[in-house]
């Protein structure tokens, strides 16, 4: 028996950040909203970064990999992929779980195709988020330094930069002497008491959760404004199908709760939020004889072009101790110095680079015995712990290097014809290759960190291969685009074959940039929220 509720303006599915936004905006615009969530809430007192196991907790209870982690609201991610894709269920979804970088896209970005002669041109242009990037800064108390010119022209973020640290002194005296771009970083981290936000503490545990709440998450940032204005958010729902009217129209959504039961929640217009892993997913598992490949895919794009950004690192190892578990663990500092093409080399786009912090003794020595495995470091127990910390804790920091990841089709997400998740529902099957040209971007990046590593006086550097694990930037699976047959939404994110289905999570890039993908799935998702207010009497809806 399925249990019907009564009927919303909207249903979001995933209430991360791209849902999140459009739940306080539609609900102050006084849309009935109602938002259906897999997960369920994180507290302060969930979080483990103020105790002295802290970074056992990374381990398993918050490791970044569902698979590792298994929690509740995680489903199985199978397949064959260079890189696994990471993500987390609940409020927030993945910025839960986030370092809070905070990055506009290049404008050159948008327009990979015209420039390079690869990949796409987005149907929008970097001024089409010029204004919501703005406002999702001040909404998310970005703390940041304004004028880069690497970057467009943006609003002063609303709170300064936090202090680089010496970390932050030690590599920019290393660019400076290479004559190399660096800025100090902007971060969703409140530099002082902002909103709901307090001050940073910079204790370098963000990623299992900040205990202070200076982080920004949605469950902080934007659900409390969105339940005052009457939102009704729903947790432990996870979403089995999205059914249509005789019409082809969304008819609402089709999910299970905790106990099994199941609901269907009728709504006018149904919009996508899950990540571009879980709505491809869904999209996928939404069949019918109208779409017996998945819903909105009449393109066979659903689930291809995926994009993840591989990362490498450069751990440059200094010889005065430089403080190195303070955080923030976002980018103390950045570089687009590399973020661009350039015809004197062998690969197209770029790669952004950013200081972070070492952590404490267990995570530098992990990172120490990955640098060094065929070496004789492979028991990171007894004297070669010792060892290890004596060398690196406290004396390190990390040059993090993300990579364009250009779209194509055989990078994909699909359904599993075996494995299912706790409640029955295939997992979600990744196949992954990191390609030629990423390959060489990366090898090229690495070696100019390592000159950069040099430049700082560094003792020695750990270098490590590209994270089989990613972090957390999945893209592309749902593209956006003016063709229905090369596109599965339009510029407005609406779907081309069911026009009151909407996708705003990063599932609708063209292209991944080089940038940490947040600020641009939280600025289009205000772009397209907007539209959808400002455009109600024109929208249609199910019969």
């Amino acid at each position: 028996m399925v249990t019907q509720a009564h009927q919303s303006h909207v249903v979001i599915i995933g209430a991360g950040a791209s849902g999140s936004v459009a739940a306080a905006r539609l609900a102050a615009a006084g849309f009935e909203v109602v938002c259906l969530e897999q997960g369920d809430w994180s507290s302060p007192a969930d979080y483990m970064s103020a105790q002295p196991e802290a970074e056992l907790a990374w381990i398993e209870r918050w490791n970044p990999d569902p698979n590792v982690r298994q929690g509740p609201a995680d489903y199985p991610l199978t397949g064959n992929a260079d890189v696994r894709p990471v993500m987390y269920n609940g409020v927030g979804g993945g910025l839960v779980q986030w370092a809070a970088m905070w990055q506009p896209l290049l404008a050159s970005d948008f327009r990979v195709r015209a420039l390079d002669g690869v990949a796409d041109d987005w149907p929008i242009g970097w001024s089409d988020l010029a204004r919501p990037y703005a406002q999702v800064a001040r909404d998310m108390s970005v703390s940041g330094l304004g004028g880069d010119p690497a970057l467009p022209e943006t609003d002063a973020y609303p709170n300064p930069p936090i202090p680089i640290g010496k970390i932050g002194r030690v590599a920019s005296e290393g660019m400076d002497r290479l004559g190399w771009h660096w800025w100090p970083g902007a971060n969703a981290i409140a530099s002082r008491r902002h909103r709901s936000l307090q001050a940073c503490q910079r204790r370098g545990t963000c990623m299992i959760g900040c205990p202070e709440n200076a982080k920004a998450t949605p469950s902080l940032t934007h659900w409390p404004s969105a339940q005052a204005a009457g939102a009704r958010l729903v947790t432990g729902a996870r979403v089995l199908e999205i059914p249509l009217d005789e019409r082809g129209r969304g008819r609402g959504a089709v999910y299970r709760d905790r106990e099994g039961a199941e609901h269907f929640q009728p709504a006018q217009v149904v919009i996508l939020a899950a990540n571009a892993v879980g709505t491809a997913r869904l999209l996928l598992l939404s069949t019918s004889p109208r779409f017996p490949d998945g819903l909105a895919n009449s393109s066979g794009l659903v689930g291809r072009r995926l994009m993840q950004h591989p990362y490498q690192t450069v751990s440059v190892v200094c010889e005065e101790p430089i403080d190195s578990w303070q955080g923030p663990w976002g980018q103390v500092i950045y570089s687009l110095e590399f973020a661009e093409s350039h015809p004197d080399r062998d690969f197209v786009r770029g790669a952004k680079w950013m200081v972070m912090p070492h952590g404490g003794p267990m995570f530098a020595v992990a990172e120490y015995q990955e640098a060094h495995r065929g070496e004789g470091f492979d028991a990171i127990w007894g004297p070669n712990f010792h060892r290890a910390a004596d060398e690196v804790f406290g004396r390190t920091f990390t040059w993090g290097i993300q990579a364009e990841d250009l779209p194509e089709d055989d990078n994909r997400v699909t359904l599993d014809p075996e494995v299912c998740d706790s409640s029955g529902l295939p997992a979600a099957r990744i196949e992954y290759r990191v390609s030629g040209n990423t390959r060489r971007m990366l090898d090229f990046n690495v070696a100019r960190a390592v000159e950069a590593a040099e430049a700082s006086g560094a003792v020695s550097t750990l270098v490590r291969d590209v994270w089989p694990s990613g972090i957390g930037h999945v893209l592309g699976t749902t593209r956006m685009g003016n063709d229905p047959q090369t596109s599965v939404v339009d510029r407005w994110c609406r779907a081309h074959d069911v026009p009151n289905l909407y996708v705003i999570d990063g599932g609708v890039f063209v292209t991944g940039g080089s940038a940490n993908p947040t600020a641009t799935i939280m600025a289009n998702a205000l772009r397209v929220t907007d539209h959808l207010i400002e455009a109600r009497a024109s929208q249609d809806v199910p019969a």
